[in-house]
């Protein structure tokens, strides 16, 4: 854990190692809030848009013949990845 100074404007520096760890660089924007005496710092990101054809191709059956939705199990294509 590192020690921070606020400054008079009420500002801190967050440490070069935990900016570089989340991606936060200039710009970004942090939403705090307050539990007791303890301060919480999200990175309020952006939400991406995302079409179904962004995953095509993704999941592969291998199985001859015809296919139906039902063949594809998610779980077991993650466990075993590409």
């Amino acid at each position: 854990m590192q020690t921070v100074t606020v400054s008079d404007k009420g500002q801190v520096v967050i440490p070069v190692q935990i900016r570089r760890r989340l991606g936060i660089a200039q710009g970004c924007q942090l939403n705090f809030s307050l539990e007791g005496q303890v301060i919480h710092v999200e990175i309020k990101r952006p939400m991406v848009q995302t079409k179904a054809e962004d995953g095509f191709g993704m999941l592969v059956c291998k199985r001859p013949g015809k296919r139906r939705l039902a063949d594809f199990d998610v779980a077991v294509a993650m466990r075993k990845g590409p």
